[in-house]
């Protein structure tokens, strides 16, 4: 079996390989078959230029396909910070001063460098007493009511 496909599998069957796999991708939608997909495609272009046996072309094939999938998840890998909170969608951790202090449980103000949903100034919550002037960051946001703790 490996003789007649070392005998018959010509360059352009690896690119029609390569383009089957890329149209499975549109498919699935996991990345898999893009890298195997690019793998065989450029194996193609490399046996039609180089004329590689059968090990070479599936030793190369296999090695472009897991550099490929490789850069295919760090790229394409979601950034996107997990600590995010409620309909704010901003980060979790932003630091601002308590203007008003806060008691245990109770409601007090706290004043932000930068504007968190239009406002720089906010209701805040909290587990514990802070004072004012105490530095804060937000650990969670509840419609517009933030929950901080010290810094």
């Amino acid at each position: 079996m490996l003789d007649f496909l070392a005998n018959t599998l010509l360059w352009w069957h690896w690119i029609i390989f390569g383009l089957i796999l890329l149209i499975l991708e549109i498919f699935t939608g996991t990345f898999i078959m893009l890298g195997l997909g690019i793998g065989a495609t450029i194996v193609g272009v490399a046996d039609l230029i180089l004329i590689l046996s059968l090990n070479k072309e599936l030793l190369t094939w296999s090695i472009i396909s897991i550099i490929t999938i490789t850069l295919l998840f760090k790229y394409f890998k979601n950034n996107s910070p997990k600590d995010k909170s409620g309909q704010s969608d901003y980060a979790i951790g932003v630091k601002g001063i308590v203007e008003e202090p806060i008691d245990a449980n109770g409601r007090g103000k706290v004043k932000f460098n930068i504007p968190i949903l239009g406002n720089t100034i906010w209701h805040a919550t909290a587990k514990e007493d802070i004072p004012i002037l105490t530095k804060v960051k937000i650990v969670n946001v509840k419609g517009q009511l933030i929950e901080v703790e010290k810094v």
